[in-house]
Protein backbone atom coordinates (compact mmCIF):
# COMPACT_ATOMS: atom_id res chain seq x y z
CA UNK A 1 0.00 0.00 0.00
CA UNK A 2 0.96 3.61 -1.06
CA UNK A 3 1.88 5.34 2.39
CA UNK A 4 -0.22 8.67 0.83
CA UNK A 5 -3.06 7.73 1.16
CA UNK A 6 -6.61 9.48 1.53
CA UNK A 7 -5.84 9.36 5.12
CA UNK A 8 -3.39 11.46 5.33
CA UNK A 9 -4.00 13.84 2.98
CA UNK A 10 -7.15 14.87 4.61
CA UNK A 11 -5.53 15.53 8.02
CA UNK A 12 -2.85 17.33 6.04
CA UNK A 13 -3.74 21.38 6.75
CA UNK A 14 -1.23 22.36 3.85
CA UNK A 15 -2.72 23.65 0.63
CA UNK A 16 -0.24 22.94 -1.94
CA UNK A 17 -2.28 25.24 -4.91
CA UNK A 18 -1.77 28.20 -2.50
CA UNK A 19 1.17 28.19 -2.32
CA UNK A 20 3.28 31.45 -4.27
CA UNK A 21 7.47 30.83 -4.75
CA UNK A 22 9.66 33.00 -2.96
CA UNK A 23 10.77 36.35 -4.69
CA UNK A 24 13.75 38.09 -2.83
CA UNK A 25 12.75 42.09 -3.20
CA UNK A 26 15.51 44.39 -4.13
CA UNK A 27 17.76 46.16 -1.84
CA UNK A 28 19.13 50.11 -2.38
CA UNK A 29 22.39 51.19 -2.05
CA UNK A 30 21.54 52.50 1.39
CA UNK A 31 20.10 50.11 3.11
CA UNK A 32 23.13 48.02 2.53
CA UNK A 33 24.86 47.20 5.66
CA UNK A 34 28.00 49.07 6.22
CA UNK A 35 31.29 46.88 5.33
CA UNK A 36 33.04 46.88 8.48
CA UNK A 37 36.51 45.36 7.43
CA UNK A 38 36.49 48.71 4.75
CA UNK A 39 36.25 51.38 7.67
CA UNK A 40 38.61 49.37 10.12
CA UNK A 41 41.31 49.00 6.96
CA UNK A 42 41.00 52.81 6.94
CA UNK A 43 41.61 53.56 10.10
CA UNK A 44 44.60 50.92 10.60
CA UNK A 45 46.05 52.56 8.12
CA UNK A 46 45.33 56.37 9.29
CA UNK A 47 46.75 55.35 12.43
CA UNK A 48 49.89 53.57 11.19
CA UNK A 49 50.72 56.75 9.01
CA UNK A 50 50.09 58.87 11.98
CA UNK A 51 51.98 56.97 15.01
CA UNK A 52 54.43 55.34 12.55
CA UNK A 53 53.35 51.63 13.42
CA UNK A 54 54.01 49.09 10.99
CA UNK A 55 51.85 46.83 12.56
CA UNK A 56 48.73 48.70 11.74
CA UNK A 57 49.55 49.12 8.91
CA UNK A 58 49.86 45.63 8.09
CA UNK A 59 46.86 45.12 9.80
CA UNK A 60 45.08 47.61 7.68
CA UNK A 61 46.39 45.59 4.74
CA UNK A 62 44.59 42.50 5.32
CA UNK A 63 41.20 44.37 6.17
CA UNK A 64 41.71 45.97 2.68
CA UNK A 65 42.01 42.35 1.40
CA UNK A 66 38.66 40.73 3.40
CA UNK A 67 36.97 43.98 1.64
CA UNK A 68 37.94 43.97 -1.92
CA UNK A 69 37.30 39.84 -1.37
CA UNK A 70 33.32 40.78 -0.02
CA UNK A 71 32.51 43.91 -2.12
CA UNK A 72 29.05 44.78 -2.62
CA UNK A 73 28.54 47.87 -3.45
CA UNK A 74 31.33 48.35 -6.54
CA UNK A 75 31.74 52.02 -6.42
CA UNK A 76 31.81 53.43 -2.88
CA UNK A 77 33.77 50.28 -1.52
CA UNK A 78 36.74 50.30 -4.22
CA UNK A 79 37.08 54.39 -3.25
CA UNK A 80 37.02 53.27 0.61
CA UNK A 81 39.58 50.53 -0.43
CA UNK A 82 41.72 52.76 -2.26
CA UNK A 83 41.86 55.18 0.51
CA UNK A 84 43.33 52.59 2.54
CA UNK A 85 45.83 51.37 0.64
CA UNK A 86 47.04 54.89 0.10
CA UNK A 87 47.48 55.55 3.48
CA UNK A 88 49.19 52.03 4.23
CA UNK A 89 51.36 52.33 1.30
CA UNK A 90 52.70 55.90 1.96
CA UNK A 91 54.47 54.23 5.13
CA UNK A 92 55.10 50.57 4.15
Amino acid sequence: MSSHGNATSANDPRQPLAAKPFVQQAVSQQDLPVDYSGFIAVIFGVVGVMFRYKLCSWVAIIFCAQSLANMRNFENDLKQISMAMMYVSSFN
